[in-house]
């Protein structure tokens, strides 16, 4: 049986990468961990690889592109485990590396935004209500430097060169979706910012980039169990706050 006192986490894309390391670590701080995945296969792999080190661990079927998805996993979580303490939107798409805003295809914008931005939006909605009851919530997500606009400004970006304007632009809006819904739960228990992990070897970051999954999951775990009082409607990485 669950215990009812002990705090409950839905990490998105859990499956693999930087979000499997989060859910791992958060696993290790005694958090029962949610595994939200898309794909049932490599979902209940993640759930089973973390079993196996003694972590409470449960596979959650959910497409955050997807409302009747999103319904049916936060109906799952209420139904079963009865409360969620920790929303951390990790679940991300970049499909565009190579395009430039001119050649943008309309398909390819709509598809990342949903994926990055409008997902997280209605899954935290979704997930609010059972924060609010128990006066307690933290919620990050994850995004880039890649959609900070005082990088994207900057000449001296060390990203100037970077396409990706369907990524980048879903990043800005994320960022928009934090800011907001800090505003939305201020004067609550309710925690809610942004984190850029870094460069990570991942499906986005490829393998050249220097930071490890596990590196990249810093950051992400520390704002998900900030303590009472923490910082809210911020943007973070490597536990500093940058410039949106």
């Amino acid at each position: 049986m669950q215990n009812p006192n002990k705090r409950v986490a839905l990490v998105t894309g859990a499956n693999k990468g930087i979000g499997f390391e989060i859910a791992k670590k958060l696993a290790a701080q005694k958090i029962t961990v949610l595994i939200g995945s898309r794909n049932q296969e490599y979902g209940v792999k993640a759930q089973e690889q973390l079993k196996r080190h003694e972590y409470d661990a449960h596979f959650i079927l959910l497409d955050v592109t997807d409302v009747m998805s999103i319904q049916a996993a936060v109906g799952r979580i209420k139904d079963e485990f009865r409360r969620l303490d920790i929303l951390v939107n990790n679940a991300g798409i970049m499909i565009d590396s190579e395009t430039g805003i001119t050649e943008l295809n309309s398909t390819i914008f709509q598809n990342t935004l949903e994926t990055n931005a409008l997902g997280p939006l209605l899954l935290s909605q979704a997930c609010l209500p059972m924060m609010k009851a128990n006066n307690y919530g933290r919620i990050v997500n994850l995004s880039s430097t890649l959609g900070s606009l005082t990088d994207l400004a900057s000449p001296d970006s060390p990203h100037a060169e970077v396409k990706a304007p369907a990524y980048r632009l879903s990043k800005i809006v994320l960022n928009g979706i934090t800011v907001l819904l800090a505003l939305e739960v201020r004067g609550t228990n309710i925690l809610v910012n942004s984190t850029c992990p870094g460069w990570v070897r991942t499906d986005i970051g490829g393998d050249q980039a220097p930071l490890s999954p596990d590196q990249g999951a810093d950051t992400p775990v520390w704002l998900a169990t900030l303590p009472d009082g923490g910082p809210s409607g911020g943007f973070f990485r490597e536990r500093q706050p940058i410039p949106w």
